[in-house]
């Protein structure tokens, strides 16, 4: 094997999991020439990381998108491909990359007829954390040493940054509020109830997060409702510039959403707040025991008989479920 494409194309958090897979094909194999094809914004933040060269697949262009990637990868014949996303999208643009071996997700797994366009599957794996199933592509090709660390590379412009943001005369605890769909959010009253307790424990507290206004909005209601001035970076940074942040910070508070697996890559601890996933798949890697989750609750309400291990919990308001104090017991126990 002297080739590899790896095909994940997005999320910010799925892609964080991907870099300890790629990383740990590395360590067995440093001479491997290794292809990542990529969504246009995961590619900003990981566009430093060693050994690895990009091809940018901008799913905005529609079909063109297609025709850009096989024009891309003209003339390059890889000696395997490892698709790692069960959407349809990317089943379609495996179809652009050339390779001998095509491995794939398990049959369970492999939805979306990912299958049709594999020739090789992973091993099955009995109710997996995302980061443990990409582990099984690594495991697919050989790779002995599955134990997940991350190495993302950090401009030091961004971390400059970050100093400056991040005054060391007192612990930071960094608020990402915003998941990517409103109803996975918590409520800004009791982010600002939480931001409050911190401040008063001797705290900075810094809201972050993307340019949504969405993001913004709510960044603005946490203010609103909080007794003290909290700083607001939300829609202010870079991904480097933010992932340059959260290791900056003693503590990060989110929902399930791509910052919060951005701080488990740089060992920051995290609370993470989960009702509609199963944290114990979804869930921060090493600090899921920090999560303050009602999905186990909600989804046996919800469910008769045998509940599939990814199966997703459905309600606009389950995330009013979870306490202020449920949250500040965990908050005390890490700060």
């Amino acid at each position: 094997m002297k080739s590899l494409c790896l095909l994940r194309l997005s999320a910010i958090g799925d892609v964080c999991h991907a870099v300890a897979m790629v990383q740990a094909i590395q360590r067995q194999y440093p001479n491997l020439a290794i292809t990542w094809v990529i969504g246009k914004v995961e590619y900003q933040l990981l566009k430093h990381l060693p050994g690895i060269e990009f091809v940018i697949f901008d799913k905005s262009q529609g079909w063109r998108s297609y025709l850009a990637l096989r024009k891309t990868l003209v003339g390059k014949k890889f000696d395997v491909l490892l698709h790692m996303q069960v959407a349809l999208r990317a089943s379609i643009a495996s179809l652009m990359i050339p390779a001998k071996v095509r491995i794939g997700f398990d049959k369970t797994r492999a939805k979306e007829g990912q299958w049709l366009v594999t020739n090789h599957a992973i091993e099955p794996q009995a109710e997996p954390h995302v980061l443990d199933g990409f582990m099984g592509f690594a495991k697919a090709i050989g790779v002995k040493d599955l134990n997940p660390s991350w190495n993302i590379p950090v401009p030091e412009t961004d971390t400059a940054f970050a100093k400056q943001a991040i005054t060391n005369d007192k612990p930071a605890l960094i608020i990402c509020a915003a998941a990517s769909k409103a109803e996975r959010n918590w409520l800004p009253e009791r982010y600002a109830a939480v931001a409050d307790h911190a401040v008063s424990k001797g705290y900075q507290v810094l809201l972050c997060g993307g340019p949504t206004a969405l993001e913004k909005q709510l960044a603005e209601s946490i203010q609103q409702f909080a007794n003290h001035e909290l700083a607001n970076w939300v829609g202010k940074t870079t991904l480097t510039q933010l992932l340059a942040m959260l290791k900056q910070a003693n503590l990060v508070l989110a929902p399930d959403t791509g910052p919060l697996h951005m701080a488990v890559t740089q060992g920051t601890p995290v609370i993470g707040l989960y009702a509609h996933s199963n944290p114990g798949r979804t869930g921060p890697y090493f600090y899921r025991d920090n999560t303050v989750s009602v999905y186990h609750q909600v989804i046996k309400q919800q469910v008769e008989g045998e509940i599939k291990w990814g199966k997703r919990a459905k309600g606009a308001d389950l995330m009013k479920m979870i306490s202020v104090a449920d949250v500040i017991s965990i908050f005390e126990q890490r700060s």
